[in-house]
C-alpha cells in the first residue's frame, strides 16, 4: 500500500512534468522524470505518456532492478538510464530527461556545451559534455553515459536529448533549465560572430567557488576535467571524415587555380 511520502512524490513528479512541458522542453510523449524515494525505491513516469497531462496516480514505483512494485502502467522505457545514475551517484535523488530545443540541437549536431562562456554556468554545472549516440531504452545508451555520470550533473546525448540530475526534483529541473538557457546564449554568440571565453585562471577561481558553494570540497565525484570547459586560448580539435577531408582539399586546390 502506498505511503504518505509516496503521495507527495507523485504530486511533485507530476508538477515538474507539467513544467517541462509548459517550458517547451518536451513534446507529445517525450521525456521522463524520476525520484528516489526514502526507502530506496524509484518512482517514475509511465511509458508513452504526455508530460503535460500526466497525473499523480499515473506514476509507477519500481525497485532498483527495475521491477514494478506499484502502479497500473509500465515504467518509462528509458528507466535504465535513471537506474544507472542512481547506482553511480548515491548523492542523486532525482533525474529529468527532456528534449529542450536549443540544447538538443547541439546534441543532434554532435557539439558539446563545453565552452567557458558564462561564469554562472561554470559555477552551476562545471561543464556539459556530449555522450555518443546509443539507442534509447537499450544497454547501448547506458554504456555511452557511464563514463560521464560520476563527474557531471548534466549530459547531452547525441541525436537524442539532455539528462540532468540533482539532490531533488527542483535541483534536477533547474539544471535542465540552465542547460537550455546556456544553449540559447551560445547560439546567440554564434549569431553575433564572436565568442569571448573565460581564461583558465578565471575558470579555476570559479571552480574553487563551485566546490565551496555546493559543498563539494574533497569530493571525488567532481574532479575537474582539465579540458572541460574549454577556455580562452585553448584550440579546439575539428574532426573530419575522409570524404569531408578530400572535399575540403579539392575546394582549396580549385580556388588556387
Amino acid at each position: 500500500m502506498p505511503s504518505v511520502f509516496e503521495d507527495k512524490f507523485r504530486t511533485e513528479i507530476a508538477r515538474f512534468c507539467h513544467l517541462i512541458y509548459e517550458k517547451g522542453y518536451v513534446a507529445s510523449t517525450d521525456g521522463n522524470v524520476s525520484a528516489r524515494l526514502p526507502d530506496g525505491h524509484i518512482m517514475c513516469t509511465p511509458t508513452i505518456c504526455n508530460k503535460g497531462f500526466v497525473e499523480p496516480e499515473d506514476m509507477v514505483t519500481i525497485d532498483i532492478k527495475g521491477q514494478r512494485i506499484r502502479g497500473e502502467r509500465k515504467a518509462s522505457s528509458e528507466i535504465a538510464m535513471h537506474l544507472l545514475i542512481y547506482e553511480m551517484r548515491p548523492d542523486i535523488h532525482a533525474v529529468v530527461h527532456a528534449h529542450p530545443p536549443c540544447a538538443t540541437a547541439y546534441a543532434a549536431a554532435g557539439i558539446p556545451l563545453n565552452k567557458a562562456l558564462i561564469s554562472e554556468v561554470v559555477l552551476a554545472l562545471g561543464c556539459i559534455p556530449l555522450a555518443e549516440y546509443g539507442t534509447p531504452g537499450t544497454p547501448e545508451l547506458t554504456k555511452q553515459l557511464r563514463p560521464f555520470v560520476q563527474s557531471y550533473d548534466a549530459l547531452l546525448m547525441a541525436n537524442h536529448g539532455v539528462v540532468t540530475y540533482g539532490v531533488n526534483l527542483e535541483d534536477a529541473f533547474n539544471r535542465m533549465d540552465t542547460v537550455e538557457h546556456f544553449a540559447k546564449i551560445s547560439i546567440y554568440t554564434k549569431i553575433l560572430g564572436r565568442e569571448r571565453l573565460l581564461s583558465s585562471e578565471n575558470v579555476e577561481k570559479l571552480w574553487v567557488q563551485r566546490q565551496k558553494y555546493y559543498g563539494l570540497e574533497g569530493s571525488e565525484t567532481k574532479t575537474k576535467d582539465p579540458m572541460c570547459p574549454v577556455t580562452e586560448g585553448v584550440s579546439e580539435t575539428i574532426s573530419l571524415t575522409r570524404s569531408e577531408l578530400i572535399d575540403l582539399i579539392e575546394k582549396v586546390v580549385s580556388n588556387l587555380k
